[in-house]
């Protein structure tokens, strides 16, 4: 149930960042080609362009230490819930409790990091749903390991789906679906932490 994902294969994805948000962006079906890494470099060219237009940054332009900084800001984001995911899952398989301290500290900056990346990915939240709606009801019947297996198993979903794990996948419906397993980890993480901290001795 644990994930590993070494710097290199956080980098490879984060290299990515570029065509992703092009997607997401240009919001339009891409049609196949030819030859994949030409195709990549051209989405990372429009995204150049789209983010040194002259409303980008506040009229900053294409500052190459601001983009190198997102993305070391990125994948820290993603490292960091890697492993706070890994030790969650540990201690869960282990049977071991965990104590009210930890589990605020860990979803509290579960919730943080989730919600940048949001933000640093432009993957914002979605309309409300039927099903968003039912998790938030059921969270409030559950205990609290069963919700932090739910907030691991949501991890696992948006760190496993292919947009993530296989570098130079580009789908719109499973950009869609990262952009709800990024939304579902922040709310549950939200929702965790807030419930916890009632609970503190």
């Amino acid at each position: 149930m644990a994930l590993h994902r070494g710097k290199t294969s956080v980098r490879l994805w984060v290299m990515l960042l570029p065509p992703i948000c092009c997607l997401i962006a240009f919001a339009a079906p891409i049609s196949a080609q030819t030859d994949p890494a030409k195709a990549r470099m051209q989405e990372m060219d429009r995204r150049e362009l789209q983010l040194s237009g002259p409303t980008a940054d506040n009229g900053h332009g294409n500052d190459p230490k601001r983009s190198q900084a997102m993305m070391d800001q990125v994948s820290e984001d993603f490292q960091r819930i890697l492993t706070l995911h890994n030790e969650i899952v540990r201690s869960l398989v282990a049977n071991q409790s965990l104590s009210y301290q930890f589990i605020s500290d860990a979803t509290g900056e579960i919730r943080k990091r989730s919600t940048r990346l949001q933000t640093s990915l432009k993957l914002p939240k979605p309309e409300p749903t039927t099903e968003n709606r039912a998790m938030g009801t059921n969270l409030k019947v559950m205990k609290t390991k069963d919700e932090l297996i739910l907030l691991c198993k949501q991890i696992e979903s948006f760190i496993r789906n292919p947009i993530i794990d296989k570098p130079g996948t580009v789908d719109a419906q499973q950009l869609e679906k990262a952009r709800q397993d990024l939304h579902s980890v922040v709310q549950l993480s939200d929702a965790i932490k807030k419930q916890v901290d009632k609970e503190k001795p």
